[in-house]
């Protein structure tokens, strides 16, 4: 209960004097989405980007955490205090699951890297956050992203204070002659571009998955622009065979690799990790790795990431051979038959031409598809189609920082069941006939 005597003795702070990016739209969007979520809680949501629940089991969390301890007791040699320490005392700032996150990356990804190059972060959010704060020395430093693109990327950028560039995209991932445009014009004003940001594999919102040869031509791109590039692949895993990993494909060092367990692990552990082997030269004419200087930040952050939250996704890691592509072929299966619900259901009611101006996209994977619509969709329309049609979507614009609504959404598949989509799609199509055939 509120004491009256005490809110007036509050000091009134005034949200102007508080860090500009409270003041962003980025900053409302995931507010102001999950509010409607809340609102609506019987409303179809094609709006939430998670992973599909119907396999989640709490029992799966004791027998990882037993694995865990079983490895733990082997490694020292049954020493039963170490293993205690190692999952419930404070630890390692970098992590203490980062021999078996190599050991993953190396079965599933083809990527070979040093453990010792690895941060395990709280979420992928976090490695974005630390890779950031570490690249942003000056105020003329900036990030550059392909737009649309993930609203996490932009609410990092902004928390660092490093203004994002947009880089147009192209129907395969980056339009890199606008690439190089952004470049040079902002060398020109005197700003230093320091990497480029991308989700090579089925992005967030667009669900474009680059190929091998685009891969290989944007790296080339940020060699001769001297960036980095900060590869993010919360999905790959989740759609057929594909081309490697940009940092797969690096031979020079360039890319930062961001990883998260959340969709292929379990999101509840919050567990995501940086590769980053970068060589750093020190004051006194050393080098080091990129990731130490990341832990120097989360040190001051995070500290580190809870070693409960490890452990669990330590055990499901051992359990099926360090291959989380192994452990996810029902929720691949699930995923790719959400996808040709989608994909068949818009054909059946807007296909042929039934409501003119409906068009859709048609990745090949992950959890997303942009539907094209004769219409504004802003966030009153949201309100309105939840109210009204009992039906959730995600306005384009949130993706691109600002307020201005465009005429795409994002429709999300990924946690539905099959019934949901088709009771969902049928909701949809009633909304988008009424806004089309509105005076």
């Amino acid at each position: 209960m509120s004491n009256p005597a005490v809110e007036r003795s509050c000091p009134q702070l005034d949200v102007r004097d508080l860090h500009d990016s409270l003041n962003s739209p980025v900053s409302a969007s995931m507010n102001f989405l999950n509010e409607v979520a809340q609102e609506y809680p019987d409303a179809v949501s094609f709006a939430a980007g998670r992973p599909f629940e119907g396999y989640f089991d709490l029992d799966d969390v004791h027998r990882y955490l037993d694995l865990y301890r079983r490895y733990l007791s082997e490694r020292f040699d049954g020493d039963e205090a170490q293993v205690r320490r190692t999952v419930l005392q404070y630890g390692r700032t970098k992590g203490v699951i980062h021999e078996l996150v190599a050991a993953h990356l190396a079965v599933d990804e083809g990527i070979t890297v040093d453990a010792e190059s690895i941060v395990v972060t709280v979420g992928c959010q976090e490695a974005l956050y630390l890779t950031l704060r570490a690249l942003r020395a000056t105020p003329e430093d900036v990030l550059l992203a392909v737009s649309p693109c993930y609203v996490g990327v932009h609410g990092a950028a902004q928390l660092v204070d490093m203004p994002l560039l947009p880089v147009e995209e192209s129907s395969t991932g980056v339009d890199l002659d606008d690439l190089a445009a952004v470049v040079h014009r902002a060398r020109a004003e005197g700003l230093r571009p320091r990497a480029l940001y991308l989700v090579p594999d089925f992005a967030n919102p667009t669900g474009v998955r680059m190929s091998e040869e685009e891969r290989l031509r944007t790296l080339r791109a940020a060699s001769e622009l001297g960036l980095l590039v900060l590869e993010d692949n919360p999905y790959g895993l989740l759609g057929d065979d594909g081309p490697p990993t940009m940092k797969a494909l690096d031979t020079e060092g360039r890319v930062v690799y961001l990883g998260s367990f959340a969709k292929t692990g379990l999101p509840g552990a919050r567990v995501g990790y940086a590769v980053a082997d970068q060589r750093v030269i020190d004051a006194r004419g050393g080098t080091g790795l990129l990731a130490d200087e990341l832990a120097k930040i989360k040190s001051m952050t995070t500290v580190n990431t809870s070693p409960i939250a490890q452990a669990v996704i330590a055990g499901k890691l051992l359990e099926n051979g360090n291959s989380l592509r192994a452990a996810n072929t029902r929720e691949r299966e699930t995923y790719r038959g959400n996808l040709r619900l989608m994909l068949d259901g818009l054909a059946a009611r807007f296909g042929d031409g039934q409501v003119p101006g409906v068009s859709w996209n048609t990745p090949g994977g992950g959890f997303f598809l942009l539907l094209t619509v004769p219409f504004a969709a802003s966030d009153e329309l949201l309100e309105f189609s939840a109210g009204k049609h009992q039906v959730l979507w995600t306005p384009l614009h949130h993706f691109y920082a600002g307020s201005e609504p465009r005429n795409v959404m994002r429709l999300s598949f990924s946690h539905l069941l099959p019934a949901e989509i088709d009771e969902g799609l049928d909701r949809l199509a009633g909304f988008v006939r009424e806004q089309t055939e509105a005076p």
